[in-house]
């Protein structure tokens, strides 16, 4: 069966929309199928769509990480593009009451510290104060669905809530935004008029490099589908004091400082014989970041195997064996952005809770051997089983 996303489907029935009016919550990544810009397609279907929303990174999705997106005009429709992720996140409910239906198409990229997902969450509860319908253009999560390769910890919402992490959920969840979605609706006891346009022809086990569609960069660091795969793993190092790529052309795929060894790194890693990952020395200077401009040493990870790889027990290991062979130069880091200006707590904020950073700094060999213990989820696919959508 040919893949079509939920706009897609839309599109080919756009009759369901007649003579109302239209926002869509969007942005450039959120192509059809044949790589034409969602909302101009939209557009062209006869669809009434008369203001745009735009996430993190902007209506283009190249902003930088973290960076406050002003409101502008789209140029491919002329319509008003109102940011949701500069001084408000989440939609104005006046400006929603002028609609009559409100569109939410965003790729997703299947990890809970990826911001777009929040951008639902908050969505969901505006739309429930305003009275209006909530329409979700599914898409597949590019990096499977599978819920046996989930991978936490859960977030602890009481204590570390956030906008890289806002409710109970894995770090790697497996779920489609229009599962989770769902998901919210009934454990958040959200009540909104809520309608999901499914994926046609994705089963769920499925990663994004199988299917017979061009992965669209869903942000400037994002650019491919095996760099989706490392980035539950790798943004980790964003919570200390280490290169994680962004500024190279290998983001999230690179990581080092200027105080590493490139080849003794390597080598260590390469001793552990980590699940589908093969890793070689690198030497890169990153444009942007805590290291710009400086000649940083470190690994370059790539995926051998994605059945077998697990991003968030990859990541924690490597960086377990960082801080063992450089503990004088290891510290934990702020990372400051729009929604946590001063960027402190940035690692506990990723975790979703503390336990795993005390147990690092306390007691180093038992972090090493409790890693698939912090990333084990094995009831989540007992929580959600009622909401999946596909087989």
């Amino acid at each position: 069966m040919i893949l079509q996303f939920g706009i897609d489907q839309l599109i080919a029935s756009p009759e369901k929309l007649a003579g109302k009016k239209v926002g869509l919550i969007t942005n450039d990544a959120a192509k059809t199928s044949n790589l034409q810009p969602g909302r101009k397609a939209l557009a062209e279907a006869g669809i009434g769509l008369v203001l745009l929303f735009s996430p993190e990174h902007g209506l283009e999705a190249t902003g930088k990480d973290g960076a406050s997106m002003p409101d502008s005009t789209d140029p491919l429709t002329n319509l008003p593009v109102i940011s949701i992720y500069g001084q408000q996140i989440k939609p104005d409910i006046g400006l929603l009451q002028t609609l009559d239906v409100l569109l939410f198409d965003l790729p997703d990229i299947g990890s809970r510290f990826y911001t777009y997902i929040w951008t639902l969450s908050y969505v969901m509860e505006s739309c429930a104060e305003a009275n209006l319908p909530l329409i979700i253009l599914d898409r597949p999560n590019p990096i499977s669905g599978n819920l046996t390769l989930s991978e936490g910890p859960m977030l602890d919402e009481e204590r570390f809530s956030s906008f890289i992490g806002r409710w109970n959920i894995p770090i790697r969840h497996s779920l489609t935004v229009g599962e989770l979605a769902l998901f919210w609706k009934a454990t958040k006891f959200i009540d909104a008029d809520l309608t999901i346009i499914p994926v046609k022809g994705w089963k769920r086990a499925q990663f994004y490099h199988e299917l017979n569609v061009t992965f669209v960069p869903t942000s400037p660091a994002i650019s491919n589908a095996e760099t989706a795969l490392i980035y539950p793993g790798t943004c980790l190092f964003e919570g200390i004091n280490i290169s994680e790529g962004r500024g190279t052309n290998s983001p999230f795929k690179c990581i080092g400082a200027p105080w590493m060894q490139a080849g003794k790194l390597a080598e260590a890693i390469k001793t552990l014989s980590l699940n589908g990952l093969a890793v070689q020395p690198v030497t890169f200077i990153p444009a942007e970041g805590e290291y710009e401009n400086q000649r940083c040493e470190g690994v370059e990870l790539f995926i051998t195997d994605y059945q077998t790889f697990r991003p968030v027990e990859t990541g924690l290991t490597i960086m377990a064996v960082i801080r063992e062979m450089y503990p004088e130069n290891f510290q934990w880091a702020a990372y400051p952005t729009n929604v946590n200006k001063t960027g402190s707590g940035h690692f506990d904020l990723l975790m979703g809770q503390d336990y795993v950073r005390k147990v690092f700094e306390q007691n180093p060999e038992q972090f090493r051997q409790e890693i698939k213990k912090f990333t084990d989820v094995s009831d989540w696919n007992d929580r959600v089983r009622d909401f999946l959508l596909y087989d």
